[in-house]
């Protein structure tokens, strides 16, 4: 099999986004920029990813779309949505989290996180580590968000991990993310980038030595 015949089966499988199943119609706009944010910030904790989108989804019913809807929104409302996705054990934690990090995104960025890419200087590596001074937003969050987001900030492509890399090497795809970006077009990186990460995460290997080191290890991401 090709190269590109294996990442056509690859994103035929697995190549739908975070964004996507959580119904983000993502663009360089405040508003979905902000709704994947708090998407990232519900995968950083060691939870089933049906379970995150399920509670995103929740949140975003609930009205809770912006920074300042979620401010706004109560800590036990916020409970509440996350128990009716049976966002369980991490509920109250999460819900405190959520409210944290609309006011940072309020007062540093005034609710608008194009302004956080400007702050970073459009600097890929920069732009992760301001994502990481978000509450409960990672090292793992910081790449969910910019696995995702390369597709409207063309800065921060090619963006595969090191998660999606390895799952590369394994399937005999490039192991560079210049040379996985040489088997699609722009508009489906993003969808290669995660089609990866879940071939990675289905793979026995990652089942019987997970690394614990985040979420995605270990099934937090879509399988």
């Amino acid at each position: 099999m090709t190269q590109r015949a294996t990442v056509e089966d690859l994103l035929a499988e697995h190549g739908r986004t975070h964004a996507e199943e959580a119904g983000i119609r993502l663009g360089n706009t405040p508003m979905p920029l902000y709704q994947l944010l708090t998407l990232c910030l519900l995968f950083s904790v060691r939870i089933k990813a049906d379970i995150a989108v399920a509670a995103a989804r929740e949140l975003y019913a609930a009205g809770w779309r912006t920074p300042r809807a979620m401010a706004a929104s109560s800590w036990r409302d916020r409970v509440d949505a996350l128990g009716r996705a049976h966002y369980r054990r991490y509920d109250e934690g999460t819900a405190t989290a959520l409210g944290e990090a609309a006011d940072l995104v309020l007062d540093r960025y005034g609710g608008d996180l194009r302004r956080l890419r400007s702050a970073a200087g459009e600097d890929p590596g920069r732009i992760r580590e301001l994502l990481q001074e978000v509450p409960r937003i990672g090292p793992v969050g910081a790449d969910i968000f910019c696995r995702e987001a390369q597709g409207v900030w063309p800065e921060l492509r090619p963006a595969f991990d090191r998660r999606a890399r390895r799952a590369a090497a394994g399937l005999g795809l490039p192991r560079t993310p210049g040379g996985l970006a040489g088997l699609v077009g722009t508009e489906d990186l993003p969808r290669l980038a995660a089609a990866l990460v879940r071939a990675e995460l289905s793979s026995p290997r990652s089942r019987r030595h997970p690394s614990g080191e985040a979420p995605e290890s270990h099934g937090g991401d879509p399988s």
